[in-house]
């Protein structure tokens, strides 16, 4: 117990004198043996230490080699090398390899003994002659994504994501990609060039690649662009049923509607059948159109005048008049 003395025992030996004996506890000599074992610890690691530094001594003449380089040329060589003959030394941190941080630094040694592997860093270790120039992500072959710095590697997982139906629509996209680094992308942003998609030459499977779109609202909208006779705005979208603005925000800056491809709606011409297919002027306003161009010069053809002789109702003429439509 704490603050117990200790008190030497008499007991009598084999002559019948008294003599004293100390009883040791038994923490006592545990506490004891640690130490020595300490002590004895101590002095092999300091002989372990002293061994090691003899032996990088005696090699100091033929020491490895440690490359210090960026993310991504530490990636192309080991893409581009046998792992099994290179280490990489990130504190035992696997997920340096990952990382999209242009400040982490890859250490990667080479032992004097793989002379082909070593050939083969020191060759990647040499500038390469990366090119700059304007490119599609959604079309590029590989070969050109090798000269633009990447890896046959990094390449081929660009073309296979492309392959398996994954598209960049936008240029934050390609950064988006596992083999992109920030350094690369910030390079190569300024040359990424994605067209617009044309929404009167589009097929129902490129609206389905847009997003938020579907195979729904794909379909509507090829039909009607039939029905309109051609997309004279993107924003003629919105008239379609539920096809909500925050859609159409959601794609605004993807689409457009190339004047090559636009067609001038025949308004003065067409029957009253083909007329009333039209989603501005439908079946109430078809007969009243040819009724007026049968009354009317073709001076006063226009679509405000049949908005005034109240053939077309003033919100659709609105619609109609923005339409780009055949001259008389």
């Amino acid at each position: 117990m704490r603050g117990r003395k200790f008190v030497p025992e008499k007991i009598k030996n084999r002559n019948g004198n008294e003599k004293e004996e100390n009883h040791l506890s038994a923490s006592f000599i545990t506490g004891a043996v640690a130490l020595v074992f300490l002590i004895i610890g101590y002095q092999t690691a300091l002989f372990v230490h002293r061994a090691a530094a003899l032996k990088i001594l005696s090699d100091r003449d033929n020491p490895d080699t440690v490359y210090v380089i960026d993310r991504t040329l530490a990636m192309s060589v080991l893409d581009n090398c046998n792992r099994d003959e290179l280490k990489v030394l990130v504190s035992n941190d696997k997920s340096v390899l990952k990382s999209k941080n242009e400040n982490t630094k890859i250490f990667i040694r080479r032992n004097s003994a793989h002379e082909e592997t070593a050939a083969k860093v020191a060759s990647s270790l040499k500038k390469r002659h990366v090119e700059n120039f304007k490119f599609d992500p959604n079309t590029i072959s590989s070969e050109d994504l090798v000269r633009l710095g990447f890896s046959e590697k990094q390449a081929g997982s660009i073309v296979n994501y492309r392959n398996k139906g994954g598209r960049f629509h936008r240029r934050r996209d390609f950064a988006r990609s596992y083999v992109v680094s920030d350094s690369v992308f910030r390079r190569l942003e300024p040359y990424i060039t994605i067209p617009k998609l044309d929404i009167n030459s589009a097929d129902s499977a490129a609206f389905d690649a847009l997003p938020g779109i579907g195979k729904y609202f794909a379909s509507k909208m090829v039909s009607y662009r039939k029905r309109l006779g051609g997309y004279s705005y993107t924003g003629q979208l919105m008239d379609i049923y539920h096809f909500d603005k925050d859609r159409f925000d959601a794609i605004s800056d993807l689409i457009k509607v190339d004047p090559q491809t636009q067609k001038a709606y025949k308004l003065w011409t067409l029957p009253a059948d083909s007329l009333r297919l039209h989603p501005y002027i439908l079946s109430y306003a078809a007969d009243g159109i040819v009724l007026y161009r049968e009354h009317n010069p073709k001076t006063a053809w226009t679509v405000e005048n049949l908005a005034v002789a109240g053939v077309l109702k003033p919100d659709l003429a609105g619609k109609l008049e923005r339409c780009i439509i055949e001259k008389p």
